[in-house]
Order: structure tokens, then C-alpha cells, then sequence
């Protein structure tokens, strides 16, 4: 996709131009190697193909004149990021010597970096060395100062450019605060109000960059946060000529779009390295050298065609096999398939699994889990440490908390409410689509909520009825082992840390716990991430087995029948 226009600023029309090239990733989520290590097989995108883009952009147009960034959640994702993260520890980062091999300018730091914890981000801090980690609104409440650099300033040729860095600021409703121990982060609005005439007086720069990781959607808060604020920031507070967003993994173009009340060019190259978004910028100088007018475009270039650079594979070849290596062992054996697209339309042996293995770790009475990859699959045969990233996606840890059979009740009402439509008649769809609606995130636009909210239980029996609104879906007819339910006792209930710490607002908004009670219901949490137990407990049973436990159902079964034909083959094709 590659969408350009052009924005004049008033100029004499006189004097030299200089024209330089900012070229921006975001969300790369491990993605470094043109190759998928999660299914072991050719993979799209990648730094890789991005570093074939810039060294064309920089023959053409000359190595300092372009300016390279990123955008943030580049350290989660493919076992690539895993790998350097927790494993191979002892060694400088991957991505980090990654990023200077490619010549980065800056990077912001993104909600997932932050969620592989102190040890790994502050690592990963240092091996950057000179490239700034930006972050001006993660504030060390110590000192109340920013806790990463605010801002840094490039000169390319005699040119000042400005780049000030922001991440969304509702770390706290998905992360536990062990990850974050000492920091809070401002509202991205009032730290860009305070930083941008700070860094206009004192640095004076030709052009100011906002590099963002935050989306565009400013409507909805998450908890008492805005998460998407990129937009807000670009009509509130003025003095940006670029500002790169991320976060929300969607690609956006602000100059194909005239609803945004901004001047500045606005882009967004959504995730996994598939798209180079692209600013254009000549500078018109007087005969001093003196900027006197700017010209500004955007463009969002697909990387789809592009050869991955053959000296970036050579260089790092001894890591990818190393990675290889890893994601290659086996750990156990699958007697059967074990498919995320049967999730969304009832009992599923994929969520069985994930089910089973979370009351198993934890001891609890009831589990309560989504499908937090959008469509994959465990095939029958060996079981690799590859399928663990399949079947656990991010790197949560496990809590046990304490809910009430009440509470219970509504945090399943919102979940199938953010999952299913009403249904009116037979013809009516059973998933609740975006439509003309804009989707939550772009990994799921097809649907309207992202399926890593999509909620179900084991260890309780119950009926979800389609015909019904949010507070009337939902009947639990008993625990799974026959004995009764009862509103007013207290249950342990296995939980992500996302979910734990108020992520998709389920246990707020959904349940009625306020955020700040969420921590006193936990009664325990693993010490490492989800996966890892995961892996251990496959590894001590040395086989699985798809099961479907019919625990629960979509009712009335006849009306619901014929959509979930229809809403499979529009979701999926099948």
C-alpha cells in the first residue's frame, strides 16, 4: 500500500531544497527474520526486508538523509524476542545489536517491552548503548523525572529534528506493577502539552517528530486510561509536523483521510514489520542555510515484494539457527488437532487445554481463559516448543483470585456481549462483527472486539442465550461436578495477569471489582510467565489429547444452527 500527498507550508518560493526521508516500524513484535518460528515455516515482513527499504532510500537520497525509528513492542511476540529475552541472557540482545547494525536514529518503548519486565528492558537499555530509548510520559516516581529519554534531537545535514517519544499510558490495567515496580506514566496529552514547548524553545527545531505508541481511537478508555491517544495529542497540542503511531496495529495514512483536525502528516505502518510507514519532508532554505518553508507527505510502503537483505541474513545467520534450534524441541506429543476457530463457536479442545492446564497449575476451581491468537492450530504428532507460542501467545503470568458466584456471573455477561451479537432471528449473525463499525485492533477487523477478550469457563456449567442483551445471556445451572452454584460464595478462579491486573475490563467494568481491589483478590501468581508452566506440565504428561468438555452452550441450538455456518466461512473462509 502506498498512499502519498503532499502538504505545502507558505514559503517565498525562493531558495535551495534539501529533502529527507523518515522511515518508521512499529509493532514488529519479534518479527527479524523473514521467517515465521512459531510455525516453522516462510514468514512476511521482517527487519530483514525493512533493511533492503532503507538501504534503497539511502543510496537514493544519501545515508544522512534518512532518518530511521521505531515505534515500540519489538521485544514480544516471535520466540526470536523470547529466546533473547529469558533464555539467553548472558549475551547482548538480539534486537538491540539488531537496531544498531540497521543504524537506528530512536525507538520508543512499547506496552509489550514493558512487560518483559525490569530485568529485560533495563538489559536491553543498555545494549542500545547511544540509540535512545524514548519515553517521556514513564515517569520514575522517585525522582519525577522521566525514567527513559524524553526526546532526542538529530542534525542531518545543518537540520534540526526533534523526536519525542510516547506509550500509551494504561500499563496498569493489564501489567502486573512487578514489571513496572517504581514507574507510573502520564496521560500522553499533558506530558506532550509540557514537552513540546520545552523542546521548541530550547532546542529550536526544524521539525518535531511525535513517534507514539499509542492508536488512534480516542473514544474508549481502558479502565481510567486512555490507551489510544495518538490522535488527541495531534489536535490538542500544536507544533508537530510528523507524528507515527502504533499499538493498535492498523495501517493509517492521515493525509487519505480528512476527518483529522491536524496539521501534521499521521501515520501508522501497523505490526510485524509488512509496512515501512514513510515521511517526506523538503526543506526550502534560504541562502543561509535557513529554513523558511517545509513541504510534507506520507506514505505507508508494503514490504511484500521486497528481498530480505542478504547481508542482514549473513550477519545474524548464527542466531537464527540457534533460535531454530530451540523452537525445534520437542516437548511432548499431540495425539489430535487442536484448532483456535472451533473457540469461537462453543466448547473447543483448544480451550479445553488451556482450561485444563490453568486449573492444573493452579489448584483452582474455576478457570477462566480466551483464545489470545486470532486463528491457529496444534496439528497432530510431536509437539515442539514452537506450538507453545500457538497455544500461549504473550507472556502472562498465572494468578489464582478470589470472585464471587455474582461476579462470576457478570464478567461471562460482558465477555459474550463483546463476543456475540443479538440474535432477532436465524438470519441474524451469531459473532459480533465490526460491520461499518471500526474494529478494535487490526489483527481482528472483521470482528468488533478482539477474541483475546472472549472469555469462557471451565469448571462451571451454563447456557449463553443469543436472543438476550448483556445481564440476561448468561445461566450457570451448576459446577461442573453437579454441585450447585451459589451467587454468594467465594470461588478461586484461575486468570491471566492481563486479565488479573483489569485488562479488557472484565473484572471492572464487567464484574463491578474496583481496579484498585483487583490486587487484594489475588491470592497467588506464578513467578514465571504462563508458558513456561505450561511447558512443564506438557512435558511431566508426555501427550495431550483433544477433549471437548460440553460445559457450556450457545442456546436456542436450532436458531444458532445456520450462523455458525456462515459467521466460520466469513471469518475464516471455511
Amino acid at each position: 500500500m502506498a498512499i502519498a500527498s503532499s502538504l505545502l507550508a507558505p514559503t517565498s518560493g525562493l531558495g535551495k531544497e534539501l529533502t529527507l526521508k523518515i522511515a518508521v516500524t512499529s509493532d514488529v513484535h519479534g518479527n527479524y527474520f523473514p521467517y515465521n518460528f512459531i510455525t516453522r515455516s516462510p514468514g512476511d515482513g521482517s527487519l530483514a526486508r525493512v533493511a533492503t527499504r532503507v538501504n534503497e532510500l539511502r543510496d537514493s537520497l544519501g545515508r544522512d538523509r534518512v532518518i530511521l525509528l521505531d515505534n515500540g513492542d519489538i521485544l514480544q511476540g516471535q520466540p526470536t524476542a523470547y529466546y533473547y529475552n529469558f533464555i539467553k541472557t548472558d549475551a547482548p540482545h538480539l534486537t538491540a545489536r539488531m537496531l544498531k547494525w540497521l543504524d537506528y536514529d530512536a525507538e520508543t518503548i512499547g506496552n509489550h517491552d514493558v512487560e518483559t519486565g525490569h530485568a529485560v528492558y533495563d538489559r536491553y537499555r543498555k545494549d542500545l548503548g547511544s540509540l535512545p530509548l524514548l519515553g517521556a510520559n514513564v515517569i520514575d516516581r522517585t525522582t519525577g523525572k522521566p525514567y527513559l529519554q524524553p526526546y532526542t534531537v538529530l542534525d542531518k545535514n545543518g537540520i534540526r529534528i526533534a523526536v519525542l517519544g510516547l506509550l500509551t499510558p494504561a500499563i496498569p490495567a493489564w501489567l502486573p506493577e512487578t514489571l513496572w515496580d517504581g514507574l507510573e506514566f502520564e496521560d500522553m496529552v499533558e506530558s506532550a502539552g509540557k514537552w513540546v514547548p520545552y523542546i521548541m524553545e530550547n532546542e529550536k527545531p526544524d521539525l518535531l517528530i511525535g513517534l507514539f505508541h499509542s492508536g488512534r481511537d480516542f473514544s474508549k478508555m481502558t479502565g481510567e486510561w486512555r490507551e489510544n491517544a495518538s490522535l488527541l495529542v495531534a489536535e490538542q497540542v500544536p507544533g508537530f509536523d510528523f507524528i507515527f503511531m502504533g499499538h493498535d496495529h492498523t495501517l493509517f495514512n492521515s493525509t487519505a483521510n480528512d476527518k483529522v483536525d491536524s496539521s501534521a502528516v499521521i501515520l501508522n505502518p501497523a505490526n510485524n514489520a509488512n509496512h515501512l510507514a514513510e515521511g517526506n519532508v523538503t526543506f526550502i532554505l534560504d541562502d543561509n542555510g535557513k529554513v523558511i518553508g517545509k513541504k510534507l507527505s506520507g506514505q505507508l510502503t508494503s514490504l511484500d515484494d521486497i528481498v530480505p537483505n542478504s547481508a542482514f541474513m549473513a550477519m545474524f545467520d548464527s542466531e537464527k539457527n540457534e533460535i531454530l534450534d530451540f523452537v525445534n524441541r520437542k516437548i511432548g506429543t499431540s495425539e489430535g488437532d487442536f484448532s483456535v476457530r472451533d473457540a469461537y463457536f462453543g466448547p473447543s479442545a483448544f480451550m479445553q487445554l488451556l482450561h485444563d492446564l490453568q486449573l492444573t497449575i493452579s489448584g483452582a476451581e474455576i478457570s477462566l481463559a480466551a483464545p489470545l491468537s486470532f486463528d491457529a492450530i496444534i496439528r497432530k504428532g510431536d509437539l515442539h516448543m514452537s506450538d507453545m507460542f500457538t497455544l500461549y501467545k504473550y507472556e502472562n503470568m498465572l494468578y489464582t483470585l478470589e470472585m464471587t458466584g455474582r461476579e462470576l456471573k457478570d464478567y461471562l455477561e460482558m465477555s459474550y456481549s463483546l463476543w456475540t451479537d443479538v440474535m432477532n432471528s436465524q438470519d441474524d449473525n451469531l459473532l459480533l462483527f465490526s460491520g461499518l463499525r471500526t474494529a478494535a485492533k487490526g489483527d481482528y477487523a472483521k470482528l468488533l472486539n478482539p477474541s483475546y477478550n472472549f472469555d469462557s469457563a471451565a469448571g462451571i456449567n451454563y447456557k449463553v442465550d443469543v436472543t438476550k442483551p448483556q445481564g440476561e445471556k448468561i445461566t450457570i445451572t451448576s459446577m461442573s461436578d453437579g454441585t450447585p452454584f451459589d451467587f454468594d460464595k467465594i470461588y478461586r478462579v484461575a486468570v491471566n495477569s492481563y486479565r488479573g491486573n483489569g485488562g479488557g475490563d472484565l473484572l471492572t467494568k464487567g464484574a463491578g471489582i474496583p481496579h484498585d481491589e483487583l490486587k487484594s483478590r489475588v491470592v497467588s501468581s506464578t513467578d514465571k510467565d504462563l508458558r513456561f508452566y505450561l511447558i512443564k506440565e506438557i512435558e511431566k504428561r508426555g501427550k495431550i489429547s483433544p477433549e471437548v468438555v460440553s460445559n457450556w452452550k450457545f442456546i436456542p441450538e436450532d436458531f444458532v444452527k445456520d450462523a455458525v455456518r456462515r459467521d466460520r466461512k466469513t471469518l475464516f473462509g471455511d
